[in-house]
C-alpha cells in the first residue's frame, strides 16, 4: 500500500507538470509581437509557427522603426534557413536597392520548395531579413514544419 502522503505528492506533482507543459508550449509557440519603436527596426513575422508540409509559408518582412530601411535586392533581404545558417530559399530578385519606409510592410510567401527545387523537410527552420545600410540590422525568427 502506498502512504496517503506519497499518493498526494505523486498526483500533485503529476497535475503541476501538466500545466507546466502546455505553459511552455504555449510561450514556445508565440508569434513574434509587432512593437514599433523610434529609430530603425526591423521585425519579421509568420502567420503562424507551426505548420505542415506542403503548406504556404506568409512572411511579413515590417519597418518597425521610425527612418527609412535600404535592403540591397527587392526580396528585402529574405532567406530561409537551416538552424546552422545553410541557405535553402531565397526569392528570386532584381539586384536593385529597395526602400521600406516607416511602418511599411512586404510580404512573401514560401511554398516549402528549396532553391534547387526540391520540398523542404520536416524540421525548424530560420526565417531571416538583413538589411544593407548603415543601420545593418537582421531578424529572425524560427518556425517548424511538421509532417
Amino acid at each position: 500500500m502506498i502512504p496517503k502522503g506519497a499518493a498526494i505528492f505523486f498526483i500533485v506533482g503529476l497535475i503541476a507538470a501538466g500545466f507546466l507543459g502546455i505553459y511552455l508550449s504555449h510561450i514556445a509557440n508565440q508569434i513574434p509581437v509587432l512593437v514599433y519603436v523610434s529609430g530603425p527596426s526591423l521585425t519579421v513575422i509568420p502567420d503562424k509557427i507551426n505548420y505542415h508540409m506542403g503548406e504556404p509559408v506568409k512572411i511579413r518582412v515590417i519597418n518597425s522603426g521610425t527612418v527609412p530601411l535600404l535592403f540591397s535586392d527587392s526580396s528585402y533581404g529574405v532567406k530561409i534557413e537551416q538552424l546552422d545558417g545553410t541557405v535553402i530559399y531565397s526569392p528570386v530578385s532584381a539586384q536593385v536597392v529597395s526602400k521600406l519606409e516607416p511602418k511599411e510592410e512586404k510580404i512573401f510567401v514560401w511554398d516549402q520548395t528549396k532553391n534547387d527545387g526540391s520540398k523542404a523537410y520536416q524540421g525548424r527552420y530560420r526565417i531571416v531579413s538583413s538589411t544593407n545600410d548603415s543601420n545593418m540590422l537582421r531578424e529572425s525568427v524560427t518556425i517548424n514544419i511538421l509532417k
